[in-house]
């Protein structure tokens, strides 16, 4: 499974890892939240979020529902639910993620099939330690179309 190994503080990438791989540690570690996984055509980055990380989470998190709520919008927020498809080799766990723009279409769902059904509208990434893949292009190529990221001073907004 794993040709090279390293760490970057709270991360840890693997490569050379398959997809079943991959499908097995997401449900191996469903149950442990501290545990993070993104995988992008056979590297695997594990993260375990910081409580820096997880604060500002539920102030941005906090902050959507809020502006959602005074503009009159239904939003259904769907946490860090994993984002993957096994068509594109890739996968990721945002740290919030919600439909606004097509909440009516999945109104009422608890179970997604991303093959099937849209992606998420926003997904919103603290990212205070740099993660060593490239989220964005993830995002992108999962169909998500705004990403708020924050580095722990700035916040940027992308529109993919």
């Amino acid at each position: 499974m794993t040709k090279t190994l390293f760490k970057l503080e709270n991360r840890t990438v693997l490569t050379g890892v398959r997809w079943e791989t991959y499908q097995a540690l997401l449900l191996d570690l469903a149950e442990n939240p501290s545990k993070k996984l993104t995988y992008d055509q056979g590297a695997l980055e594990i993260m375990t979020p910081l409580p820096e990380h997880e604060i500002n989470k539920g102030f941005l998190g906090r902050l959507v529902q809020t502006t959602t709520e005074v503009l009159g919008l239904e939003i259904s927020s769907i946490g860090s639910t994993t984002l993957s498809r096994e068509d594109l080799q890739k996968g990721i766990e945002p740290d919030e993620c919600y439909y606004i723009t097509n909440e009516a279409l999945v109104r009422g769902q608890i179970k997604f099939d991303f093959n099937i059904d849209p992606p998420p509208d926003l997904a919103i990434e603290i990212d205070i330690t740099s993660s060593s893949l490239d989220r964005l292009t993830i995002y992108a190529a999962l169909g998500i179309r705004e990403i708020w990221r924050f580095d722990g001073k700035n916040l940027f907004i992308y529109c993919l």
